[in-house]
């Protein structure tokens, strides 16, 4: 059999965390080949987060924020093709993953934010979007999305192996040494709470380097009422909504001692799902925004009793992963191959998804 061709994507994310859009640049098959290109992030302002705070609490002027965001993302498209100094008809397709602002697979719903439409047609290139819906729609979960493109990368690496995503929620790819053997859910808070937190607390957006959790103390009684919740029972296929967690336990503690106990249940949340696994992972490698809270990777580590490493310790770049994983998708969804599987959003098949939107043709009249 031949091997399927290279082509070039461009992955867009904006994620829960409300901290920016980010693209980059693949090269892969859509298989086990991936080529690793040019990335960049672009920092959302805070009238921004408000927006999209405002969009996801209450969906007044989602059509404005849409709008807003579809503009966003064409142009952080448009600067990194600058950077890597290649014209859009090289693309050849654009993975946008969009904004979510609801999330409830129960009730077979997902809405990611974000016109594709006007997206190719801002950039001249072919758009996949709405890479969720059919899975949902098929009473899969929706999410995580990103664990075909994790066993691609780690192809080569020692198994089981865990892939630990924080992000606004925290997400796991366990990968197990067989060939699609993949299980995959959301664990829990990732830095979604913490970052409520602090903004309320200290109106900074974030715990930087996790200082301030580092010098708190966790807080045993409101860890155990966080801990209580029963979404911790519940089998895989799951998956959370930016909000599911109510943070009331923690009211009335110190900012230091707040930050410290959420990040002490982000990875609580995150040991307690090793039960769903059929063999422990050897290694933990940690992506997304969480891996630079050193109190959270520290916590992490005691509670895992395993190596916990963020990605970059086998050459994988954690801030441009999940980009390149909506890229490697949109590759995809164009040949019609799975998006998700059983094991990864408990859809009753391997589920194909994603709509594609053509920019219009020039007009050369």
């Amino acid at each position: 059999m031949a091997k399927a061709k290279l082509r070039t994507a461009l992955g867009l994310m904006s994620g829960t965390s409300l901290d920016g859009i980010d693209a980059a640049l693949i090269r892969s098959d859509g298989y086990a080949r991936v080529e690793t290109g040019a990335w960049l992030t672009q920092p959302y302002d805070p009238d921004t987060r408000a927006m999209l705070r405002a969009a996801a609490l209450t969906t007044r002027d989602v059509e404005l924020a849409e709008a807003m965001m579809t503009h966003r993302h064409a142009a952080a498209v448009k600067a990194l093709l600058a950077q890597a100094g290649i014209a859009p008809a090289q693309v050849d397709v654009i993975g946008f993953h969009g904004h979510t602002i609801r999330h409830a697979p129960e009730r077979k719903m997902t809405w990611q934010i974000g016109d594709g439409a006007l997206l190719a047609q801002e950039t001249g290139i072919p758009v996949v979007c709405k890479m969720r819906n059919r899975d949902v729609a098929e009473g899969g979960q929706g999410a995580p999305l990103a664990p075909l493109y994790h066993a691609a990368l780690a192809a080569k690496l020692d198994k089981p192996l865990a892939v630990l995503n924080l992000g606004g929620v925290g997400n796991v790819t366990w990968i197990g040494p067989g060939e699609d053997e993949l299980l995959a859910f959301d664990t829990g808070p990732g830095n979604a709470l913490i970052d409520d937190w602090v903004s309320n607390q200290l109106k900074v957006p974030f715990d930087k380097d996790g200082a301030l959790a580092a010098s708190g103390r966790v807080n045993e009684a409101a860890l155990a009422a966080l801990m209580a919740n029963p979404y911790f029972a519940v089998k895989p296929p799951k998956s959370l909504d930016r909000d599911a967690f109510d943070p009331a336990p923690v009211a009335g503690l110190s900012a230091a001692d707040g930050a410290a106990t959420l990040a002490a249940f982000t990875a609580a949340a995150v040991a307690e799902g090793r039960k769903f696994f059929a063999g422990q992972p050897k290694r933990w490698l940690v992506c997304g925004g969480g891996r630079h809270n050193a109190a959270l990777m520290a916590a992490l580590r005691a509670r895992l009793g395993v190596p916990v490493d963020p990605v970059e310790a086998v050459g994988w770049n954690g801030d441009a992963l999940e980009a390149q994983a909506f890229a490697y998708l949109a590759l995809r969804s164009l040949d019609g191959l799975p998006l998700s599987l059983p094991g990864t959003t408990g859809v009753s098949r391997p589920m194909t998804g994603g709509v594609l939107h053509k920019p219009p043709a020039p007009n050369n009249g």
